[in-house]
């Protein structure tokens, strides 16, 4: 009986793990990151990279190098409300860059990565912009608003950061590049930045290099299915790690891991001040439990709205901080998507990058200033209460 009984508990566990594994978010990462390598393997192969790369150290001073890759992650993120595909895109240009013009690489990924969390955070087109003012019932621009103020400082010290370390790389009078291979990495940003779909860049990407190493190159249909599958190749470990990531955190949450800490958190909140204070530790601690920041505000969302209502939270700022630390974490977590996926692309240890992560650090800092200081004021900021919050206090 005790046999059976293992047997039959071990194969619900298992089946959860599974489900979990392969929950809609995880295999939209996972594609990510086929098509994110595919891209980067084939433009490689013809030589865009190269001629981005070139291009880039030709008409950019190199103590703009840091902070111009910065805003340009920080801006497509924006526009394609994704991190993911942000990375997927800049990396690659990224590790051209640090290698010609000497600067170090994990700092140089860090750069990538911090803009790409700061665009991703504010896109109003964002899962984590969705889910946050959704599960807070509140427009999604007041929510900006609130978010901008609160983070902008951080993205302009690491500005001003990266500008005088970029200062130090050492940069040769002359570079060639072929115009025409450049043309795949300017259609991703273009297209990123009018809204199409992440997988429509990446693989549209892929499909453009090709095609222009075969008519201008002696590239083939073949090579490029090989160098795509070698793409596919480079990205293995990533995708088993978050697939693996994935059914942990449903084992998790079916435990109710999750919820204990909920109730930890949320039971200790006794005023305005603690209630943000608890809102941010709840979205923090569930993302690092989960390793997904959509997921991560999603659990935390209906939670984080009664804490804010009982203790007089303004339901936009509220929303703001479930998505500000939730991005936070996600892009310092070494298990966490972004990391994994950018250390893929460069070749080099999450571990590496986590120091160089400035933005993510700063914003944390000033997301617990806002919190002490109460900045900005919901009430100097906007005219009234959020609608939501109107219908509850009627």
């Amino acid at each position: 009986m005790l046999s059976l009984w293992l047997q039959v508990q071990w194969k619900k566990e298992f089946h959860l793990y599974i489900k979990g594994a392969g929950e809609n978010n995880v295999i939209i990462m996972c594609m990510i990151y086929l098509l994110a390598g595919a891209f980067s393997a084939v433009s490689q192969a013809v030589g865009g990279v190269d001629a981005t790369v070139n291009l880039g150290l030709s008409i950019i001073p190199s103590q703009f190098l840091l902070p111009g890759l910065f805003l340009i992650a920080a801006f497509i993120a924006t526009a394609m409300g994704t991190s993911m595909g942000t990375i997927g895109a800049v990396v690659p240009i990224a590790v051209g860059i640090a290698s010609k013009a000497a600067l170090p690489l994990p700092l140089t990924i860090g750069a990538v990565i911090g803009g790409a969390m700061f665009g991703d955070n504010l896109s109003i087109i964002s899962d984590t912009t969705i889910a946050a003012t959704q599960t807070q019932g509140v427009e999604m621009r007041d929510k900006f608003k609130m978010n901008l103020l609160i983070v902008l400082p951080a993205a302009i010290i690491t500005l001003i950061f990266l500008f005088f370390v970029g200062d130090t790389a050492v940069q040769a009078s002359q570079y060639s590049y072929e115009i025409i291979k450049v043309v795949p990495y300017i259609a991703v940003l273009v297209f990123a930045l009018i809204g199409v779909n992440v997988f429509m860049v990446l693989f549209g990407g892929m499909l453009l290099s090709g095609l222009i190493g075969i008519i201008f190159g002696d590239f083939t249909f073949i090579a490029m299915a090989q160098e795509a599958y070698a793409g596919f190749n480079s990205m293995t470990e990533v995708f088993f790690l978050s697939m693996f990531a994935g059914g942990l955190a449903a084992m998790i949450r079916k435990e109710g891991g999750l919820q204990y800490l909920i109730y930890a958190i949320s039971s200790r909140i006794k005023n305005t001040k603690g209630a943000e204070l608890g809102i941010a530790a709840l979205v923090s601690v569930t993302d690092v439990c989960t390793a997904n920041n959509t997921v991560a505000i999603i659990i935390s969302g209906p939670l984080a709205r009664n804490i804010a209502i009982e203790n007089n939270v303004d339901l936009r700022r509220s929303a703001s901080l479930l998505d500000i630390f939730a991005c936070v974490w996600q892009g310092i977590i070494p298990y966490g998507a972004q990391i994994l996926l950018a250390g893929s692309l460069a070749k080099i240890s999450p571990i590496q990058i986590i120091p160089n992560l400035h933005y993510n650090f700063l914003v944390l800092i000033a997301g617990l200033l806002a919190i002490y200081f109460a900045f900005p004021s919901a009430d100097k900021l906007f005219a009234e209460k959020a609608p939501a919050q109107q219908k509850e206090s009627a």
